[in-house]
């Protein structure tokens, strides 16, 4: 029974329930940027959502041309667990989502509130929230109430900012730096 109780434990840590059937990304992560952590290419995954307005979930191109953003995902249409693969890009290029939504025909984006056209965060992004996996959930209202339940969708191969480097990452960083270390002492007469 203890190993039971251990993974469920070890599972809280990783994946937080909310009060929601799905994840909702952590808050204080609101305006974090998704930005591509590698050439691998990228898997975006609907995770759900409890909004009454019908949202499409686009990834917006910013190419100046309008209908060349790439649709993902609609809120009501999409299946829990549904994928698209959204190929690879540059490492450390930002990617922008825009959220539509159909009942009031306003777009809420990603990234910087100057975005938005009420001025505010809509989207929280929460890097590492599984390995290699970053958690976007949105708010769909203009000006709140900014519970970020109107859809949320996960990335693999993405990062923000303020990622915490795996452990693993971390031992690796902490043996070469201490080589270093050792390969620069002078030996003693």
């Amino acid at each position: 029974m203890k190993p039971v109780r251990q993974l469920l434990a070890a599972i809280a840590l990783i994946a937080p329930l909310s009060a929601f059937a799905f994840p909702i990304a952590a808050s204080g992560n609101e305006g974090n940027p998704v930005l591509v952590g590698n050439t691998a290419n990228i898997i975006a995954r609907y995770e759900g959502n409890s909004a009454s307005y019908s949202n499409d979930l686009y990834l917006f191109t910013d190419d100046g041309i309008a209908g060349n953003d790439i649709f993902l995902f609609n809120n009501h249409g999409s299946a829990v667990g549904a994928t698209v693969n959204l190929g690879s890009f540059a490492t450390g290029s930002e990617l922008v989502f825009r959220l539509h939504v159909n009942n009031t025909n306003t777009d809420f984006f990603t990234g910087l509130a100057s975005r938005n056209p009420d001025g505010a965060l809509h989207a929280r992004v929460q890097g590492n929230w599984l390995p290699n996996t970053t958690l976007v959930s949105f708010e769909d209202l203009d000006n709140g109430p900014f519970e970020f339940n109107d859809l949320s969708f996960s990335f693999t191969n993405t990062t923000t900012p303020n990622d915490v480097p795996e452990p693993a990452s971390m031992l690796l960083l902490s043996l070469g730096l201490a080589g270093i270390a050792v390969s620069r002492r002078k030996p003693r007469k």
